[in-house]
């Protein structure tokens, strides 16, 4: 059996694909196709599976196995052409399960071996991949190097590095009429001292959502955060357990509950509830109520 090909590879977020697009032009990068790509994930016990379905091209199963760090990696995979998508798409959804589907545009250059994707990813939004193929027997240093030359080229910033693969972005992705609540509702905050409008919306485990923002008021210890606001409607609404919250706001960092808000949270959801950090464009984080509060109080400690 053949080795497994290899890349030395990067993802990142991409807040100006134009602009990407001009500088990788004009450090030479040929611009090639623009692809329309399914791939569909199947559940595996090692690496991951895919069924890529491309326009123009064909079908091609791919699997590979790689870190899933942030930053620069290195993927070991298989590509094997497939003439009958359909049909191995009902195998192995039978014998394996589909993990998800990711649907993207995808713009492709080359620029000397190395692999440049401009991709818009439905669900999630604009990314850029760098991938420099190793020829066999490669100590992947020359790889390296160019993915670190094309870095600082398209000037690709730690903070817009990304793990994992586009299929675990997806499997982390907020309900999106949660989130479209969560904005709206930053968009209506009552803000006038801080000029800091949040957001915040929370789903319950039989599908109803809430949203609420923060109010401020002039004696300022008298303000509510968004969070209070959204688990104020929740429990008129009826109240229950809480199954997913997202935390929307026009920031360049991460707006976290404060810790006051985490507390409250607790009341109503468990250790593993999924919360969404985003801002107006773009999720920025998932994390969960274990990792914001962690060996924390909640209404069995009164037991």
């Amino acid at each position: 059996m053949e080795e497994p090909r290899r890349n030395v590879e990067l993802k990142a977020h991409d807040p100006d694909p134009a602009r990407t697009l001009e500088r990788a032009l004009a450090a030479g990068a040929q611009d090639q196709a623009e692809l329309r790509q399914r791939d569909t994930y199947f559940g595996v016990a090692r690496g991951r599976l895919k069924l890529r379905e491309e326009e123009p091209g064909g079908a091609t199963l791919i699997a590979y196995e790689r870190p899933d760090d942030p930053g620069e990696r290195v993927s070991h995979y298989r590509l094997v052409p497939v003439s009958d998508p359909d049909g191995l798409r009902a195998a192995l959804a039978t014998t394996s399960g589909i993990r998800t589907t990711v649907v993207k545009r995808r713009r492709l250059l080359l620029w000397e071996g190395v692999r440049i994707h401009l991709d818009a990813v439905e669900g999630l939004g604009a990314f850029v991949e760098l991938e420099a193929v190793a020829g066999p027997g490669s100590d992947l240093e020359p790889e390296r190097a160019k993915v670190t030359h094309l870095r600082a080229v398209l000037e690709i910033g730690d903070d817009a590095l990304r793990p994992g693969s586009y299929a675990d972005a997806q499997a982390a992705a907020p309900d999106p009429e949660l989130l479209a609540m969560a904005r709206a509702a930053a968009g209506r905050a009552y803000a006038p001292y801080s000029d800091f409008p949040v957001g915040a919306a929370v789903r319950t485990t039989d599908g109803r959502r809430y949203a609420g923002a923060n109010v401020e008021n002039a004696a300022y210890p008298q303000g509510q955060c968004a969070e209070a606001s959204a688990l104020g409607a929740f429990v008129a609404g009826g109240g229950g357990r809480i199954a997913e919250v997202v935390v929307a706001a026009p920031s360049r960092e991460l707006c976290t509950p404060c810790g006051g808000c985490r507390q409250r949270l607790r009341e109503f959801a468990p250790d593993d509830a999924p919360i969404h950090l985003a801002d107006l464009e773009r999720l920025r984080r998932t994390t969960t109520l274990a990792e914001l509060l962690p060996l924390s109080f909640g209404p069995e400690h009164l037991a």
